[in-house]
């Protein structure tokens, strides 16, 4: 989609061919990333250096801002599973009041809550499918009846039992039949893609077929629900503003906190900062579309100021139609160090449009707006964190992009983290032969941040609607817009990877090495190595993971470019002529173009039908053998700083101190309130 969220995983296979697992800082001693491994996820401190070199009033911005992230966080919790803040308070009372349960219980339940915690509810992250919890429901309640007798304080309904509670929230917990997915994008026969997905943007009973009948006022910040008089009708996520007669909606509570905190950041914000903030307060409390396309428009034009929040409804992947935004609280501020690459590309913007492959009447003929900037987070809550990304482009809308341009970031330090946390061990893996190794082992680094700046600046920025197909070109294609928009984006990086401009621009001083090593990275990643993430399950969900199996298989089965090769029973996919590659790449990026310009819904569903959504279980069955020999993590959650405020005599805030958990679980339970930070 226009902004293309790159999930952690993903950096994490680009980063693998030249990584150690620990890295250092300024000459000093190795600083710890990789903390621990939850079965195959990897979980990694991100540091944020230069927080320390901000003004007093940058910290005091960043504090509030922190906190209003973090204030949002149940939205997404609930957008996920309709029991989800239940679930996490269960599990987390259970932990912080653990005196005398049994221990075999106690680590079923951490184990557990570690992996609800990095996937922001019960649902994997890759997958889109149900974790559940070791154990049983009746040990599970003899655990929870000690925690309430040592002051445990569980969600249970009125009149209802801690054992009650529990046997209510079994099935989600332990039953990996009972609502199995997240998300469903492409039902099984029979089924409905809203009745089989466990997020809650449509109320029970609503399906696709109604909702396509029904005319939408509030596309990205509502729930869809029966009404009354058996009609849909919109539940609006909102504050509320009495001034205006606009009544409180869903999520009024949580957005309240988030604005509260918003409003308390505004005397610290420069001007530009500040109108942003102000237009997304307006719009939490409004809902409407007209406050959150000022909203959009406020931010882009904030281009100067060191610290950035995109802390709204903004990704729409987890909704099974790719219209509902997830919530997500990100807070950062700029790295102009590491921002030259990306800059670069976007200041020779129009010259890539140009150029593009596909035909002149869907690009555009004056690029305009698009802004670029190398960040460091300092938190990702929601939809943004644990689980990262490592480039953002926005906004999403369509019409603003074209009139005001967008917004391309580089999340320096999360890249770093990934680096730095990634092992080796798949580069001899997976690579054919020691020539494969050296090139990945050379080039990794480099090209993977070409591939994601390309992807973003250059990749969402471009091309435009036919005449007859104007606005939201998800109306179109629907559920599968999300990942046809980021095999596009991937495309146009793969196309020009091999461009001779990127030499002229100082990028890359060899573009043919680079280039084949890019293309053999993406391919091992695109057509083997992510199939790892896809036990239990023979389709592709996730839009990220069908985006790069589609390019892979696509390429290879139309041009000469790829070989699959097999040696001692495992398959390899090599990458023999990198110039049938870049032409292949140019032909579908031109056919995923059209097919988005145009609004073609049918064209789409068959070209994902028939390369991006299915794989071979027995190829995925080989990736996992291969890979349980490696011992590496499939994906990365992350653990944030810590913002410590430091008060005055007068009570008045003086500094913001900068520290790192290291801690998954105290990270967790001191955003929700459960433990203190720990005092120096």
């Amino acid at each position: 989609m226009k902004s293309s969220w790159i999930g952690s995983f993903a950096a994490l296979a680009l980063a693998s061919c030249s990584t150690s697992g620990a890295g250092s800082h300024g000459g000093g001693a190795p600083r710890k990333y990789l903390l621990e491994r939850v079965d195959d996820v990897g979980i990694v401190q991100v540091y944020a250096d230069g927080f320390a070199n901000l003004t007093r009033e940058q910290k005091t911005l960043a504090w509030h801002l922190y906190n209003a992230a973090l204030a949002g966080r149940d939205i997404y919790l609930q957008q996920r599973c309709l029991v989800g803040v239940e679930i996490r308070d269960l599990v987390e009372e259970l932990l912080t009041h653990a005196k005398g349960v049994d221990p075999i219980t106690l680590e079923n339940v951490r184990h557990y809550t570690k992996l609800f915690w990095v996937n922001n509810g019960p649902y994997n992250y890759v997958t889109a499918k149900k974790n559940v919890m070791r154990g049983s429901v009746e040990e599970l309640a003899v655990a929870c009846e000690v925690a309430e007798a040592n002051g445990a304080v569980f969600p249970k309904e009125e009149g209802e039992s801690v054992g009650g509670l529990v046997r209510r929230l079994g099935p989600w917990l332990f039953d990996p039949d009972f609502v199995p997915m997240v998300t469903v994008k492409t039902p099984r026969v029979g089924e409905d893609p809203l009745e089989a997905s466990g997020c809650t943007f449509y109320g029970e009973g609503v399906t696709l077929a109604d909702v396509e009948k029904f005319e939408e006022r509030y596309g990205l910040n509502s729930t869809i629900v029966e009404g009354p008089n058996g009609k849909l009708e919109e539940l609006v996520w909102r504050i509320g503003d009495p001034e205006q007669r606009i009544r409180p909606g869903m999520y009024a509570a949580e957005l309240s906190e988030v604005a509260r905190h918003m409003a308390e950041a505004l005397p610290f914000a420069p001007e530009p900062t500040r109108r942003a903030l102000e237009a997304q307060i307006r719009f939490y409390r409004t809902g409407e579309r007209a406050d959150r396309e000022a909203y959009d428009i406020a931010w882009l034009a904030d281009n100067d100021s060191p610290i950035d929040t995109v802390t709204s409804f903004v990704e729409v992947y987890v909704d099974p139609r790719g219209i509902k935004g997830a919530w997500q609280g990100l807070v950062s501020y700029e790295d102009p160090k590491k921002a030259r690459l990306i800059k670069s590309i976007a200041a020779n913007a129009q010259w890539f449009e140009d150029h593009m492959p596909y035909e002149d009447e869907f690009k555009r003929p004056g690029v305009k707006g698009i802004f670029a900037r190398s960040i460091d987070v300092i938190v990702a809550t929601g939809d943004a964190g644990p689980v990262c990304a490592i480039g953002i482009n926005l906004p999403n809308d369509a019409r603003i992009r074209e009139l005001h341009g967008s917004k391309s970031v580089s999340l320096a330090n999360i890249i770093e983290a990934n680096t730095n946390s990634a092992s080796p061990k798949a580069r001899a893996e997976f690579c054919w032969d020691d020539d494969e190794v050296a090139r990945a082992e050379k080039w990794a680094a480099l090209t993977s941040d070409l591939l994601v700046n390309m992807h973003e600046v250059i990749g969402h920025a471009s091309g435009r609607q036919a005449a007859d197909k104007p606005g939201e070109p998800a109306l179109y294609v629907k559920e599968h817009y999300s990942a046809l928009e980021e095999a596009r984006s991937d495309l146009v990086a793969l196309w020009f990877l091999r461009d001779p401009k990127l030499k002229e621009l100082g990028l890359v001083d060899d573009v043919e090495e680079s280039s084949l090593a890019a293309y053999e990275n993406y391919v091992r990643n695109g057509g083997l190595q992510q199939l790892r993430r896809m036990q239990g399950t023979d389709q592709l969900e996730e839009d990220h993971m069908r985006n790069r199996q589609l390019v892979v298989r696509w390429i290879q089965a139309n041009s000469k470019a790829i070989e699959e090769r097999v040696r001692d029973g495992k398959h390899y996919l090599r990458v023999v002529d990198a110039d049938a590659f870049r032409e292949a790449a140019g032909k579908l990026l031109a056919l995923v173009q059209r097919l988005k310009s145009t609004g073609d819904y049918d064209g789409t569903k068959a070209l994902f039908d028939q390369y991006g959504v299915r794989f071979d279980p027995a190829l995925r069955d080989e990736v996992l053998a291969r890979y349980a020999e490696l011992d590496v993590p499939a994906y990365v959650g992350f653990v944030f700083p810590r913002l410590v405020p430091v008060y005055a005599p007068t009570g008045a805030l003086a500094d913001v101190k900068i520290e790192y958990p290291l801690s998954l679980e105290q990270q967790m339970l001191e955003w929700s309130g459960r433990v203190d930070p720990p005092r120096n």
